[in-house]
């Protein structure tokens, strides 16, 4: 069986409001379902902060702190929603917090793999976030696209799939260009460099920039990546039978 992690960012777990969607977390789980006869699953998930933001304001302290606070809040909630919600499918979920500090340490990085390898024999659903208490690259920048590609390489899975706002890569900012076209496959990322500026398009916290550092790392490390447009019912399903168009990062 081949390993997918699936990256989730906050605008798709939100369909792009301020507010958690369960309806696309059930719209996942009903894909993992359907699909778990060929691929194990490992979910690379943003979220936590959106979750806590439904339910409280926080006074006091920089706009970092307030956002680790706020993650530190949202984090067990987003887990139980994913546990009650997979659960319902007959899929059992395993939450797993790391920061880049874990994947820099050689004994971190063996730890990490037993345990995610422990998981996936026993049939459970790593869901790994990053721990945005001890750690700020995510909220920062990124929305845990790097983190899904150190964590692709480190456990040599077959595919990542980033979900994202949009169809996937265009050569120019399609929200100012209405004849933008989509790159459907890249092989090497310098050619596309030049479209950083355009980094914040829609593509999540990171934007551009953030996605080709994540296809950097997959491409150096021989792993196939896919950006998928996320606010599609059944997105996955439709990238895995070619029944949607996306960008395919790959040797």
């Amino acid at each position: 069986m081949q390993t997918i992690i699936l990256k989730l960012g906050t605008s798709t777990l939100t369909r792009g409001t301020d507010r958690l969607s369960r309806g696309k977390i059930e719209d996942i789980a009903r894909q993992v379902l359907a699909l778990r006869d060929k691929y194990k699953f490992i979910i690379v998930s943003s979220g936590a902060i959106a979750t806590a933001r439904q339910f409280i304001e926080l006074q006091g302290g920089s706009p970092i702190a307030v956002k680790q606070a706020l993650s530190a809040i949202g984090q067990p909630v987003l887990s139980k929603i994913y546990q009650e919600i997979f659960n319902d499918f007959n899929l059992k979920t395993a939450q797993c917090l790391v920061n880049y500090r874990d994947v820099d340490s050689e004994k971190s990085r063996q730890n990490i793999t037993n345990a995610i390898n422990v998981l996936l024999e026993n049939d459970y659903i790593p869901i790994i976030n990053e721990n945005d208490t001890v750690a700020t690259d995510e909220i920062q920048f990124g929305d845990n696209d790097k983190l899904s590609a150190l964590m692709a390489a480190l456990l040599g899975v077959d595919l990542l799939v980033i979900a994202s706002d949009i169809n996937g890569l265009y050569d120019s900012d399609p929200n100012q260009n209405p004849n933008a076209k989509i790159i459907t496959e890249i092989k090497d990322i310098a050619p596309y460099k030049h479209l950083e500026k355009d980094s914040d398009n829609g593509l999540g916290t990171g934007g551009i920039r953030s996605k080709l550092i994540a296809a950097d790392i997959c491409l150096k490390n021989n792993i196939e990546m896919w950006i998928v447009n996320g606010f599609e019912d059944k997105f996955l399903e439709k990238a895995v039978t070619g029944e949607m168009v996306f960008t395919r990062v790959k040797k």
